[in-house]
């Protein structure tokens, strides 16, 4: 029986290392793979589940209508941060710099950048390393990243800018709050969307949405997130969210789809409740799922980011 329970560690811990493994890298988006996430049969989702997915760098699928110049920042260990910078027709109110999720790129943000441009600020929108244009093939869902927040904070900063603003989506927002934290980053304010609790949350979100739920999940995402550290060099248990936004003391909106697969209620409220800044708002999208909030619900989000620059948005 000990034999029976040793090879079933064993064999677990070969699992979560390749999870692990797939989970953390990004492989060019030429290749090509037979996939499986719409099957019902459950020893293809079974074997997806525990081998993990294949994931494409993301690629940029459309250029932004307004002009933009084209900026190279590097990392301290040599990656190329591809970013675009665009200033608004109108007298200069501030800046906001744009931090997209995980597996998506900068171009998600045409949208979102082209509001800010008609409400008066310029706009930045970098690729974190290993998305986009950036170089890179391995992501830490915001452990290393952190590191393209400060190059783009000093970028913008060096242009002598005091009216900062960061905007995060998803691992975007964990991200930039981790920067807010450990940098002492002082932003005039964050609008935060859809932020994940932490790593295991994450995993556990990505297995519910191939249909996978149950007492085996948990243990699974843990062994993941424990690879995950173990394979990338860094400290993955320690990339906790509340952990971070308890140290901001800048104003912060912070927003939500209520059909969100992701982030659930639950973590979004235990996640709201730790930030440390005695100005902040929830905003609850009824009817989003993980998604753009401006293009679910155009008048209300722009009603809401006017509402929050209109009350922090002065220089």
């Amino acid at each position: 029986m000990l034999w029976i329970l040793l090879a079933q560690f064993i064999i677990f811990n070969i699992s979560a290392a390749l999870y692990a493994y797939k989970f953390t890298k990004v492989y060019d988006p030429s290749r090509t793979e037979v996939s499986h996430s719409g099957t019902k049969n459950i020893f293809s989702k079974t074997w997806r589940l525990f081998s993990g997915p294949l994931q494409r760098k993301s690629v940029e699928e459309e250029k932004p209508s307004f002009a933009y110049n084209d900026v190279q920042l590097q990392t301290s260990n040599g990656l190329k941060i591809q970013a675009w910078y665009a200033k608004t027709d109108s007298a200069s109110k501030g800046t906001v710099i744009l931090f997209h999720g995980f597996l998506t790129n900068k171009s998600v943000f045409i949208d979102e950048a082209a509001q800010f441009l008609n409400k008066g600020f310029n706009v930045f929108m970098p690729d974190f390393r290993a998305h986009g244009s950036s170089d890179g093939y391995i992501t830490t869902m915001g452990i290393k990243e952190v590191e393209e927040v400060k190059l783009a904070w000093d970028y913008i900063a060096t242009k002598g800018e005091k009216n900062i603003f960061l905007y995060g989506l998803s691992m975007g927002a964990v991200t930039v709050s981790k920067a807010v934290a450990e940098y002492d980053l002082k932003p005039s304010g964050l609008i935060l969307e859809m932020p994940f609790l932490n790593i295991q949350s994450l995993i556990k979100a990505k297995a519910r949405a191939q249909g996978f739920d149950g007492y085996f999940v948990k243990p699974f995402s843990f062994f993941i997130t424990f690879w995950i550290g173990l394979e990338r060099g860094v400290k993955s248990f320690q990339l906790q969210t509340t952990k971070y936004v308890a140290k901001i003391n800048r104003p912060v909106l912070m927003q939500w789809g209520a059909k969100d697969i992701y982030v659930s209620k639950d973590e979004t409220e235990e996640i709201f409740k730790a930030i440390g800044s005695e100005h902040k708002k929830l905003v609850i999208y009824e009817t989003a799922n993980h998604e753009s909030l401006l293009r679910n619900d155009p008048a209300r989000w722009s009603a809401t980011v006017s509402e929050f620059f209109s009350e922090y948005g002065k220089p």
